[in-house]
């Protein structure tokens, strides 16, 4: 069935006066074809303005520990399965932990992560961590770690020194995962977001489009994060990077990339979505309707192993949508 903007609107209408679509529904919306993607928009502008306004969230990362990752995700050029240009050291040291965070903390951005690659951080590494953000106490920021799969422990560690976010991503729908790593599983990931959550965590969770799935792996994964109840969603389209499995693998369009994002806020109504890395490269001139296909936040600046775009570019880029950066 092809949906047009009236079946896109009353979609919407449901969802905000709690008649969410049943699963054939949001297969349609799945299978919408590209020259009818402007019709899903409409309704998911509607959802995100009734449940999050014309508030634009920031969020910013460092890169804290770079590349020879023991896991061989094939999207990654950060895995030491694959011979790629990226940058290695290893786990940054305090001052260089809050360097970022010192400098933003009174602009637009509203979020700082602490993002690290590998399988997870050993305890005196997550310490090492907890320290550089219990020196930032007073700044206005929120804080939000990236550390891979961790002990309870050190959930403790993060929870005591300021955190309040857990970022761990499933990737992609379970039925895809074994063709994008096999050094662990989906279930490890699940695992480690539902013990953050017994932590007492928010949790950002989400995945990485162009990596081989289905239109109905992306509504696979999209139904998944909703199960668990994540509180924000950041997609990602892969930027292919040479040396790794998948450098000549993505095919998304534009309007593909808005329908992803359309897709999860029908699914997700009144949680955060972030749109993060390869939105430049697979938008291209569409970055700005993002917002209008239902996204309420953006990772500025740069990326794990990519450029991206600059706090003042995104901030001139939401005033000019008339939307609003929160504060």
């Amino acid at each position: 069935m092809s949906l047009n903007t009236e079946d896109c609107l009353s979609i919407a209408r449901g969802i905000i006066t709690g008649s969410p679509p049943d699963l054939k529904t949001l297969h349609d919306i799945c299978e919408t074809p590209d020259d009818d993607v402007f019709n899903l928009l409409a309704g998911a502008d509607l959802i995100r303005n009734f449940y999050q306004g014309k508030k634009i969230n920031l969020c910013t990362i460092c890169n804290a520990k770079s590349g020879k990752c023991s896991e061989n995700c094939g999207f990654c050029p950060q895995s030491a399965f694959h011979q790629t240009q990226i940058e290695n050291y290893g786990l940054l040291g305090k001052e260089e932990l809050t360097q970022i965070p010192k400098r933003l903390s009174g602009s637009h951005v509203n979020r700082y992560s602490v993002v690290t690659s590998g399988r997870g951080l050993s305890s005196d590494e997550v310490d090492l961590v907890a320290q550089a953000f219990l020196s930032l106490e007073g700044k206005r920021l929120s804080y939000c770690a990236s550390l891979g799969i961790i002990q309870d422990q050190d959930f403790d560690v993060l929870k005591n020194a300021g955190v309040t976010r857990y970022h761990h991503n499933l990737e992609t729908a379970e039925s895809h995962f074994k063709k994008i790593c096999t050094t662990h599983t989906f279930k490890d990931r699940i695992d480690n977001i539902k013990r953050a959550q017994k932590a007492g965590f928010e949790i950002c969770s989400g995945g990485i489009f162009g990596i081989g799935e289905t239109n109905s792996q992306i509504l696979e994964l999209a139904l998944e994060l909703k199960r668990l109840d994540i509180d924000a969603v950041p997609l990602n389209f892969l930027s292919p990077i040479p040396g790794t499995p998948m450098e000549g693998l993505s095919k998304l369009t534009p309007l593909k990339c808005l329908k992803i994002i359309a897709l999860f806020r029908y699914v997700l109504p009144e949680k955060d979505i972030i749109i993060c890395g390869g939105r430049q490269l697979n938008l291209k001139q569409l970055v700005p309707f993002m917002f209008h296909a239902g996204a309420n936040g953006i990772m500025t600046g740069n990326y794990l192993t990519t450029q991206g775009a600059s706090l003042e570019d995104d901030i001139e880029m939401i005033i000019q949508l008339g939307f609003e950066a929160l504060v």
